[in-house]
């Protein structure tokens, strides 16, 4: 082994039930290097990482991975649980799931520096106090008390690589550590990271798909595909002269602008909304909190205005107010101030009793298909969930039509006669990026005007992305659709958008059309939230 390899990885292979899905690679982690490890959902990425560690359950690993010559696949579990946290720290994907939602974070900090470092309470909370403030969160004290829950989506990430550096690891293991936070907190993560990095000397193995962020954080590249490592190198060989075909299709895989740009205008806006306001009750501190509720004005005043056929783009940072917004649109919050769904007010049809025709106007796409659909029902059932409230009175060959014909007009099979097959499966069955074309399917085949896109890609690889995306402006082209997209991707909203809503802090602080609101930002908002993105 080499002097300054940390980690030596020889023919690695995984398997499940005997099917194997890592099919033998081969790297090396230099101490120090930050490694990226690339490639979609389901080229073995992840599985690879893990397995060395062997926390993937129910697999079959082979092969030799060398941690300053110990091999970790040949120790056993008790000599696993020493390398685990203390040289080799993992930082998940999703914090809100990794963190348990019973105890503070700083508990959980705690808790390792005890185990791992046989730290005494008041010495580990002290050093959970120090190990958050070196991850910059504000207020470190008053946030080692909070729950996961009370915490923003970055500073759960911060709360994670703090207890991950708890032990003071030689290698990082970061699992998509940005994929759920917005444009500008993946960029203070990053930067995190680099500086922790640098400071404590170790080295980072990058697990992700997000290629931009490859470029700014990694000093090499390994590709994944199918569970075969088709290339490596550094940085700037992978990304200015990529040699495999399918890292050429990754680097090439950026959402293409395909709307029409003047669609033709409809007798009314699709949507129209003046001075809404949108507040949440809170509590209020001491003896007042027991008596009544203070409120927390989470849209300021919005005006906004869509045209038929066109994409509105709401972006802006996490609880900047834009899914509240789409919620407000939906029917589903309170709200005051005016709001129009296709000519027709929302509080006039709910005085009416009318408000399941103008839910059938409107429809909603979110932003993990694994979540939103019902893993009890199949896909009959799913895509069919609304012509049984919408249209009961069809029969059930008309409704299995229908049904079929959904699946094909979002390009699930080419044919509305080749889906019968499909009809019985269930969602775990899918990809992801098909599993939103059902979540598409199922929102369409009522026939609306107006969809809600909330973050409908974010969850996506980029190459899914780009397809779902393709799909989305076909749709709006043969059908004219209203898409109100709320997203915090700033290349989604460049390919998407007619319009632009840049929101912060619940007030809408700038719009426009796409063009002057991304190449001509007046407000410094805006203008960080498009630099973050370049």
């Amino acid at each position: 082994m080499t002097a300054d390899v940390l980690l030596q990885v020889r023919g690695l292979r995984v398997a499940f039930g005997g099917h194997e899905v890592v099919h033998g690679i081969d790297f090396d982690i230099r101490a120090g290097e930050k490694l990226a490890l690339v490639g979609e959902s389901g080229s073995g990425k992840t599985v690879s990482a893990l397995s060395m560690l062997r926390l993937v359950q129910g697999a079959q690993v082979s092969g030799r991975a060398l941690l300053d010559g110990r091999d970790l696949l040949s120790l056993g579990e008790r000599e696993l649980r020493g390398v685990r946290g203390d040289e080799v720290a993992i930082v998940f994907q999703e914090p809100m799931t990794a963190l348990n939602p019973l105890y503070t974070v700083g508990e959980q900090i705690v808790e390792v520096l005890q185990f791992k470092k046989g730290l005494s309470v008041a010495q580990a909370a002290d050093a959970a106090v120090e190990l958050l403030a070196s991850t910059g969160i504000p207020e470190p004290r008053r946030r080692a008390g909070a729950y996961p829950h009370q915490l923003s989506g970055g500073q759960r990430q911060r709360a994670m690589i703090a207890m991950a550096l708890a032990s003071q690891p030689r290698l990082l293991l970061a699992d998509e550590p940005t994929t759920a936070l917005d444009v500008s907190l993946r960029g203070q993560i990053l930067d995190l990271l680099s500086d922790l990095q640098r400071q404590h000397g170790m080295a980072v193995l990058l697990i992700t798909h997000d290629l931009p962020l490859v470029r700014r954080f990694a000093d090499r590249v390994a590709v994944m595909e199918r569970g075969h490592l088709v290339e490596q190198g550094t940085v700037g060989q992978v990304f200015d002269t990529p040699v495999h075909g399918y890292t050429r299709m990754l680097m090439a895989s950026r959402p293409e602008r395909l709307i029409d740009p003047q669609p033709p205008a409809g007798p009314q806006p699709t949507l129209l909304s003046e001075r809404l306001q949108v507040s949440y009750p809170v509590p209020l501190p001491g003896l007042r909190g027991w008596f009544r509720k203070g409120s927390f004005l989470a849209v300021r005043g919005a005006d906004l205005r869509i045209e038929s056929g066109r994409t509105l783009g709401v972006i802006g940072e996490s609880g900047s107010g834009k899914s509240t917004l789409a919620l407000a649109a939906l029917g589903l919050l309170p709200f005051q101030g005016h709001l129009q769904v296709c000519g027709t007010d929302w509080e006039a049809a709910r005085q009416q009793r009318q408000t399941r025709q103008l839910r059938q106007r409107i429809q909603v796409v979110f932003q993990d298909p694994f979540s939103s659909l019902s893993p009890r029902m199949s896909v009959e059932q799913i895509v069919g969930e609304g012509l049984r409230v919408h249209e009961p009175g069809l029969d059930v060959q008309e409704r299995r039509r229908r049904i079929e014909q959904a699946l094909a007009d979002v390009g699930l099979v080419q044919d509305p006669a080749q889906a019968g097959d499909w009809l019985q499966r269930y969602p775990h069955e899918f990809s992801g990026g098909q599993r939103q074309r059902l979540a598409i399917a199922r929102a369409l085949i009522v026939g609306p005007r107006l969809l809600v896109l909330d973050e409908p890609t974010s969850a996506l690889d980029v190459t899914v992305q780009k397809q779902v995306l393709a799909l989305l402006q076909r749709l709006q082209r043969e059908r004219g659709l209203s898409y109100l997209l709320i997203t915090h991707d700033v290349d989604v909203i460049r390919a998407m958008a007619h319009d632009v809503v840049v929101m912060k802090d619940g007030e809408v602080v700038e719009q426009g059309s796409c063009e002057q609101v991304l190449q001509h930002p007046s407000h410094p908002y805006t203008r960080r939230l498009v630099e973050a993105a370049s």
